[in-house]
């Protein structure tokens, strides 16, 4: 079974697009699938979205968070509640195009996560000077280098999942402790491009400060941590 999971928060004018994007999709695969969608906390119309299109389309679960927890406690939750033998994530914010997925799952082939690569970032300034800034402060800090380690399309097996899953990180800290983890336990992995695209509706919350901020202190906690562990 392919499970994908869908974390999302205040996405009231892009989760019912993206459903039906992945559902359309996982459609015209052979093998069983699944959608697990997230609900991390959201105050507007994202849980009533889901539950109308649910009673459509029975294959999609949703994991209710009633506090809003972070993308990473998310992404943690959706991945942990999947039930599929291949399990991918991408964002629900319209900024993906779940075929996409198409260049990942051959990968898996050759290892065991396969993760993406945005062709050409579709952001705004701000958000690429952080993602530059991230990715080098990752590479000194927890001496990890991926090219766009953040880009929230991934694909891994369950196993993987289970040796990669992170613990510590609740915000967007969650795909560097991934790696953290995947390269402590000798998990290759293949970077593949895929497309990215200009969010159309919504407020992104990636430049937000406070979301800056908890970033980077989770990434110093981690960093005590694996001192800690020595």
């Amino acid at each position: 079974m392919l499970s994908i999971v869908l974390p999302c928060f205040n996405e009231e004018l892009n989760i019912e697009r993206t459903v039906r994007g992945v559902a359309s999709w996982l459609k015209t695969k052979n093998d069983p699938w699944e959608i697990v969608v997230v609900n991390d906390g959201s105050r507007d119309g994202t849980g009533t979205i889901l539950q109308i299109l649910q009673r459509e389309i029975p294959e999609l679960r949703i994991v209710t968070h009633e506090k809003n927890r972070g993308y990473g406690a998310a992404v943690r939750s959706g991945c942990d509640a999947a039930t599929g033998d291949v399990i991918g994530f991408m964002d629900s914010d319209g900024q993906f195009d779940a075929s996409d997925f198409d260049l990942l799952l051959p990968k898996l082939k050759e290892a065991p996560f396969v993760t993406g690569r945005r062709r050409k970032r579709a952001d705004p300034l701000i958000r690429k000077l952080n993602a530059k800034l991230f990715g080098l402060l990752s590479w000194v800090v927890l001496g990890i280098w991926v090219r766009d380690i953040n880009c929230a399309m991934k694909v891994f097996t369950r196993e993987t999942w289970q040796a990669m899953r992170p613990t510590h990180a609740t915000g967007a800290l969650v795909n560097a402790e991934m790696f953290s983890r995947a390269q402590s336990a000798g998990i290759r992995w293949i970077v593949v491009d895929v497309h990215h695209a200009p969010r159309q509706f919504g407020m992104q919350t990636g430049a937000n400060l406070r979301v800056i901020l908890r970033m980077f202190s989770e990434l110093w906690e981690m960093k005590r941590m694996s001192k800690d562990h020595e």
